[in-house]
């Protein structure tokens, strides 16, 4: 039914922890499941033989070390046994919620992009999945505990084989991948299902020491604004706030909120253009002043639409 498919950073530490655990929960959503790992990091050859689920070593990858999202999503999509899709960072745990999901939305739509919030959880050690109760003891304890992130944190999405054929050459490990998958369906009118309500996303928390810079690198250094740049610019940037319907008790039913998210949306570029002619037309007078550009970065990244982590 349903063919998962990921690629990780290198399984050491606390991060290496989390993404076993992560796999190890895929593998138990059932037989009607494929998992696909793609990526020669270290350790992934180990933990692929230990969870029986399918690697694939080659992952062509920017000069930089980082992956192309384009090659993998391509690859997956040629080879897996399933009519369904669904590509999910590494470090997120699903339960058998999101498998009822998806058999509720593709009895309902042949073509459709599904998604929703994750929920922030601190996991430090392995999940004892050889204990009957994991699953509902995990479930309360993500309820109880776990932070709902806003709607640009989009970290899983499921979709029909073949949906994305054509996409541009983003390195994941860097922002706006994410929102592009939205926005690519949005264009297509394909109907994009918030499944929030219905599937309990948990993603396990963690630093990020693979970036010098920290969380700030990730998300503004050279590759993150090559990410912008290869996509198009800010105009293609979706969210769950953008999603067509939501996924609710009795079914699908509109998601009406959405004109809400859009108007915001359009407001904010309205602000940050008028800020950006604003600051070209007094560059000559800031500099005679002697203030830089720099100083108003963070005004203009507060106008501008708000970009996700990858």
């Amino acid at each position: 039914m349903l063919t998962l498919f990921t690629t990780p950073k290198p399984f050491r530490g606390h991060i290496g922890t989390i993404q076993r655990n992560a796999l190890a929960s895929w593998t138990r959503l059932g037989p009607a499941v494929e998992v696909i790992l793609f990526g020669d990091d270290e350790g992934a050859s180990e933990v692929a033989r230990e969870l029986a689920i399918r690697q694939i070593p080659e992952a062509p990858r920017h000069p930089s070390g980082l992956k192309y999202l384009n090659a993998f999503f391509a690859h997956a999509q040629q080879i897996a046994r399933n009519p369904l899709m669904c590509f999910a960072n590494c470090d997120m745990l699903f339960l058998p919620d999101l498998l009822e999901a998806v058999r509720r939305v593709s009895q309902q739509s042949l073509r459709f992009l599904l998604l929703g919030r994750r929920r922030d959880l601190d996991v430090t050690e392995p999940i004892a999945f050889e204990e009957a109760d994991w699953s509902s003891r995990l479930r309360q304890r993500a309820l109880c505990e776990g932070v709902e992130r806003p709607g640009q944190w989009i970290d899983y999405f499921v979709f029909p084989r073949g949906l994305y054929d054509a996409i541009p050459p983003f390195v994941i490990g860097r922002v706006a991948w994410d929102n592009w998958l939205v926005w690519r369906a949005l264009s297509m009118h394909v109907p994009v299902i918030d499944a929030t309500a219905s599937v309990l996303a948990i993603h396990q928390n963690h630093d990020y020491a693979y970036h010098l810079q920290g969380a700030i690198g990730v998300w503004q250094d050279e590759l993150a604004m090559r990410n912008i740049e290869v996509g198009g610019g800010l105009h293609w940037v979706g969210t769950v706030d953008d999603a067509t319907h939501r996924l609710a008790a009795r079914g699908l039913v509109p998601n009406w909120s959405r004109h809400v998210s859009l108007i915001r949306r359009a407001l904010s570029r309205v602000a940050y253009n008028g800020l950006s002619a604003s600051l070209r037309v007094s560059r000559p007078l800031r500099h005679a002043l002697g203030l830089r550009k720099e100083r108003f970065d963070s005004l203009r990244t507060r106008l501008g639409t708000t970009r996700s982590k990858p």
